[in-house]
């Protein structure tokens, strides 16, 4: 057997635990702070690889090997490595206090209802862009996606940050700042977990299920949820289409550009990606933010006109949808082609738009499709009966980045 021990804000091992270990592996910190067998073999965790592989020769000889952790090591933790390498069976696991949890607990707020993100060896935008969408979120750090990191590129939030270092040491500081606070600090690496806090919402409903990527009962939501003017706004059916080919996930950054109501920023937000909407008429800024509001949900919205307002926008996003259809189209299509990672969307309601549109997606290297929805809603009729209403045409189009384009996109 492999026993895995998590050592967590300040738990001790029993010297019983590592007795007959013929091999221990762990952080510098921990073996230090344990008994080890006379003659047993350490390994100083740094690269996984050779310890797996000093593991498994001692796995096969059927000779008893410890493995310390931090926290609790089945929550993205060593666990997943060996018990891919070796078989869950193979595995006595020891579960410590999570810094997760010990985190929450230091600041007095339940986390049944928080995401949970590592940024450890990651891509930090996932994280970034998490913090965006949801109020409780915990970042399991590392070099280069730190609070200093997390704070420079959430300045613009409103967010409280909670820096856990050294969790259960005689060196353990939590300490409250802002992001700008954090952005212009060096942390060391003594930091545990962040946690990026939306304070209004911080404290949420009573869950029966944890986790706080959930998924919203409905999507496509009718137009009537919406605060809109003079029916300005995508209708359902045309909303339904864009956000398949949208795909709005956890973790993901949506632009909506043009976003008069701001329905597909919110429906984008309730899926659960971070959301920007650009809108260049006042009275619209403030109609996307009543209805992001109004949807318990986070939506940072730009006041300006395409495409100069996206110059000023720093992160590429993953997804763009494009509303409305004036002269401008075709630059904005084009401006927001050369940032989407992935896909853009576009919704026209004039015919003639259409041509300049899908040049403007294929010249940036997307593949394109579209199609024009039509449809007609029940309506009734005096005397009990029921019509047909037909709504306006929309034509939707969209371009997916093609394979070979996507290196450089990356970068």
């Amino acid at each position: 057997m492999i026993t895995v021990v998590g050592m967590g804000a300040g738990a001790t091992v029993d010297a019983e635990v590592t007795a007959g270990a013929e091999l221990v592996v762990g952080g510098r910190r921990h073996l230090d702070a344990v008994r080890l067998p006379e003659g047993a073999e350490q390994v100083v965790l740094g690269p996984l690889a050779p310890a797996l592989d000093t593991v498994g020769k001692y796995v096969a000889e059927e000779r008893p090997v410890v493995v310390l952790a931090s926290g609790d090591p089945g929550f993205f933790g060593i666990v997943r490595a060996l018990a891919e390498r070796f078989g869950p069976e193979r595995l006595d696991v020891r579960p410590g206090v999570s810094s997760v949890s010990a985190a929450f607990a230091r600041t007095g707020l339940t986390w049944d209802d928080a995401v949970v993100v590592s940024a450890h060896g990651r891509d930090p935008r996932t994280a970034v862009h998490l913090c965006r969408a949801h109020p409780k979120v915990a970042v399991l750090t590392g070099p280069g996606a730190g609070p200093a990191e997390l704070g420079a590129a959430l300045r613009d939030t409103g967010r409280v940050l909670v820096v856990a270092s050294a969790l259960g040491s005689d060196r353990e500081r939590v300490e409250r700042v802002t992001p700008a606070e954090a952005a212009a600090r060096d942390w060391g690496a003594a930091v545990s977990v962040v946690l990026c806090l939306d304070e209004a919402r911080a404290l949420g409903p009573v869950r029966t299920v944890a986790g706080g990527v959930g998924q919203p009962a409905g999507w496509a939501l009718d137009e009537a949820e919406f605060d809109h003017r003079d029916s300005m706004i995508t209708k359902f059916e045309v909303r339904a289409l864009a956000l398949a080919r949208l795909g709005p996930r956890p973790g993901e950054l949506v632009w909506d550009v043009g976003a008069g109501s701001g329905s597909v920023a919110v429906e984008c937000a309730r899926l659960g990606a971070a959301v920007t909407a650009v809108e260049k008429a006042a009275d619209g800024v403030e109609r996307v933010r009543a209805n992001a509001a109004a949807h318990g949900v986070d939506v940072r919205v730009v006041h300006g006109a395409a495409p100069d307002a996206l110059a000023g926008l720093d992160e590429d996003p993953d997804a763009v949808f494009v509303g409305g259809g004036g002269r401008e189209l075709p630059a904005v299509v084009t401006a927001c082609a050369r940032r989407a990672r992935r896909t853009v969307v576009i919704a026209m309601a004039a015919l003639d738009r259409v041509p300049a549109a899908r040049a403007a997606l294929t010249d940036a290297g997307f593949s394109c499709d579209g199609v024009l929805v039509q449809s007609s809603r029940l309506a009734p009729l005096p005397g009990d009966v029921t019509r047909l209403a037909a709504t306006n045409p929309v034509f939707l189009l969209w371009g997916v980045r093609l394979p070979a384009h996507k290196e450089g996109v990356d970068e």
